[in-house]
């Protein structure tokens, strides 16, 4: 007869067994293709992992300090990273086709909309919404 221990971890490891096929065949979220430039301003795994700080930054350089860079702006990612709806403009962050929202949508973070709070989600305008949080 197997110590308790032993079964605990058979059990374990039959359940994982069972549940990869599961794993295997779950959905990823349809990241839209940017539209523009030749190249995003870092390597794509570095910007999946690292996009939330490098706007951070830039937000506090730019707000605290005035440092105005494009490098890492929201405004400089709209540029290439624009979803069109039906009728051929920019969709807004209130689509669920936004190149922002597949990704945050699918993880279930919700942080996304405090940017367009202020910003604006499409390419081409210059003015904030003007709301404040």
């Amino acid at each position: 007869m197997l110590k308790p221990y032993w079964r605990t971890l058979l059990l374990l490891l039959f359940s994982l067994a069972a549940s990869l096929p599961a794993l295997a065949g779950a959905p990823r979220p349809d990241i839209p293709e940017a539209i523009k430039g030749e190249q995003c301003v870092e390597e794509t795994g570095f910007m999946r992992r690292n996009h939330m700080n490098l706007l951070s930054h830039q937000r506090d350089d730019t707000m605290r300090l005035g440092i105005r860079t494009k490098k890492h702006s929201l405004k400089n990612c709209f540029t290439c990273h624009v979803v069109n709806g039906n009728d051929g403009k920019p969709v807004t962050a209130s689509d669920p086709r936004h190149f922002c929202r597949v990704c945050h949508d699918y993880a279930g973070v919700s942080v996304l909309m405090d940017c367009f709070q202020c910003h604006t989600s499409v390419p081409g305008d210059d003015q904030t919404t003007g709301a404040r949080p």
